[in-house]
């Protein structure tokens, strides 16, 4: 993996090198290349190979991976930098993005227009940030690059951090532009940047758009499923040596790594997060599915760790706070498979997203079918969802689906609401004086006539996947690793967004055409499976014995105090809540997430905040 940068607007050509590759050594380990020109420099640095090409009166860096080379211009065996600005030559640059089916974020300068291009992958698979102010712009895979440069300010984006602090992480992420750092943006997904002079355009070059769903039946659209996934499995088989596989108890990885088998005729290898305490473990689910289709299953327990030293080392990887302490698990398990030689890390991220595989998806599904007058239809929904998935703590039942609808589906037709009660649980803990949260909206999009689509489509660029996106590609790179999702290629993502809801959700089981694409494919025993775990982590037991002493330490401390972020005495309450309610076992919502979070804000403002990183020379 490799990381790319680039400045412009230096006194020099040579200062203007300086700073790209200054800023590329600071964000990955290995060898590093740059180009200068005389108006700025582009820059890469990394283990593996570095992607940097200049021809043709340009200048290209990529980060990343064109899965489709044969179908661009330019030599494939030249590599993805050279096919870009072949690419580009041909077709210009947005619509070079267009042909292009990857993971990637790159950029190119044309010398003779002046002008420099930044481009980010449809999903936002791979990241990239830029700085701009009197006459300078610079970009990088990182923020932390970005950071060291004279003249960015110091000072955080209160409201990003304030929406971690107190609220819930699905809207963290829900400014696809911003970043934590005040004076540094994001390049949103599926866009593209042009700056020239002091002009700085940004826009789409990919959307999805409302079409109409298929009228195929079921086993033709499953067929048609399983083409898709099985060529997007074998493209990123294609770009990896040695891939291994994360393995759950669920549809979404089991289905990826079965695919793999299924192109390779061989089993492959697997790696599972696993724990202790079984609230999240799933290695029963999982064994089943091993004996049939791995050759190697490696259960990586999550024990014995400190906790506040681990989440250290990650929101300096991560140059911010990390979402979900799910992460934390990915973290321990990507260094355990860097040490034996993998390359490449297959997950299933983007499964639950296309599959209506979250519990919550069921509202939704529901307001589509009252919508359309499908009474008889809604009833039964209604009848098996609460059959399938009562819980003790979040019951399912009429009264309780009638409540969903009314509390998170609008009367305008696709209309999703935002869920007041996740979002503003916390809002007590931060202090209005530091960012008022009562004055945060958070933007729902609705480009789609069904509640269940604009549903998706808001975790896919809102809420769920850019936060386990950046995760997940900060964990890989930290532990010098690719990392692959093949349910977030394009493809497959237009594909499923023209297929029924009934063929997502029906007779109270979600995923129902995955299901029916991986016949033969999956064992039956993880086909079949209705029960869904969830993957997740045990911080509620992380959170208890002596974390919580180090906790309330860190709390009580002049410095958190000083900060001015939270109010103490709310925070001291709710640490002391979670601790009873964990010792007492009760079948009763606890903090866990709350408290993850205020631990990664607090951590990633000593480790991060408080420490301006220095330029790296050659």
């Amino acid at each position: 993996m490799s990381r790319i940068s680039g400045f412009f607007g230096g006194r020099s050509k040579s200062q203007s090198e300086l700073f790209a590759a200054g800023m590329a050594r600071l964000m990955a380990a290995g060898k590093a290349r740059s180009f200068g020109f005389p108006s700025g420099a582009l820059a890469t640095a990394g283990a593996g190979n570095l992607e940097i090409a200049q021809e043709s009166g340009c200048v290209a860096v990529v980060d990343g991976v064109f899965y489709n080379p044969t179908e661009l211009a330019g030599d494939a065996g030249r590599g993805p930098a050279h096919q870009l600005i072949a690419t580009y030559r041909q077709r210009g640059f947005a619509d070079a993005l267009k042909c292009i089916n990857g993971d990637f974020s790159v950029a190119l300068f044309d010398e003779q227009s002046g002008t420099l291009w930044l481009g980010r992958d449809r999903i936002g698979v791979r990241p990239l940030y830029y700085y701009t102010r009197s006459g300078v712009f610079a970009f990088a895979s990182r923020p932390r690059a970005l950071r060291s440069l004279p003249g960015v300010s110091h000072d955080v984006n209160r409201r990003h951090v304030a929406v971690f602090a107190g609220s819930h992480y699905r809207y963290i992420d829900n400014a696809p532009d911003e970043s934590p750092f005040a004076d540094i943006r994001q390049l949103p997904a599926a866009s593209f940047l042009q700056w020239k002079g002091e002009t700085v355009l940004v826009s789409r070059y990919w959307s999805l758009d409302e079409q109409p769903e298929w009228t195929d039946s079921e086993a033709v659209l499953a067929e048609r499923y399983r083409e898709l996934l099985l060529n997007a499995v074998g493209d990123r088989l294609k770009a990896s040596h040695k891939p291994v596989f994360t393995l759950s108890g669920g549809m979404d990885s089991s289905s990826v790594l079965a695919s793999a088998v299924q192109l390779t005729g061989a089993r492959q290898e697997a790696v599972s997060s696993v724990y202790a305490d079984k609230t999240y473990d799933e290695s029963d689910d999982i064994r089943g599915f091993v004996t049939e289709k791995v050759r190697r299953w490696q259960p990586i327990p999550i024990e014995d760790f400190d906790l506040f030293d681990v989440v250290r080392q990650m929101v300096r990887a991560h140059d911010e706070p990390v979402a979900t302490a799910t992460w934390l698990s990915h973290f321990l398990l990507t260094k355990s498979v860097a040490e034996q030689g993998y390359d490449v890390v297959f997950g299933g991220l983007g499964g639950d997203e296309l599959n209506a595989g979250e519990y919550e998806y069921f509202v939704f599904n529901f307001a589509d079918l009252r919508h359309r007058g499908l009474h008889a239809d809604l009833d039964h929904e209604i009848s098996t969802w609460a059959k399938h998935h009562d819980h003790p703590i979040y019951r399912k039942h009429r009264d309780a689906a009638m409540g969903h609808l009314a509390r998170l589906a609008g009367n305008t037709t696709g209309e999703v609401l935002v869920d007041c009660e996740r979002l503003s649980r916390y809002y007590p803990a931060v202090k209005a004086s530091y960012y008022d949260l009562r004055g945060f909206q958070p933007v729902l999009d609705h480009p789609f006539s069904s509640w269940l689509k604009n549903r998706t489509y808001q975790d896919i660029f809102r809420e769920t996947a850019p936060c386990c996106l950046r995760a997940e590609d900060r964990n890989c790179e930290a532990a010098g690793l690719g990392h692959a999702d093949p349910f977030f290629d394009y493809r497959l993502v237009e594909f499923m967004f023209r297929v029924p809801g009934s063929m997502k959700i029906r007779d109270g089981v979600t995923k129902r055409l995955l299901r029916e694409a991986m016949k033969g494919i999956l064992p039956e025993e993880t086909r079949t499976r209705i029960k869904k775990t969830g993957w997740n982590a045990p911080a509620h037991i992380w959170f208890n014995g002596p974390a919580v002493e180090q906790l309330l330490d860190l709390v009580h401390s002049q410095s958190f105090r000083e900060r001015g972020i939270y109010d103490v005495a709310e925070v001291v309450r709710l640490i002391e809540e979670h601790r009873s309610i964990v010792k007492s076992g009760a079948a009763q919502d606890n903090h866990m997430m709350f408290l993850w979070q205020l631990l990664n804000v607090e951590l990633w403002f000593q480790e991060v905040v408080d420490r301006v990183p220095e330029l790296v020379a050659a």
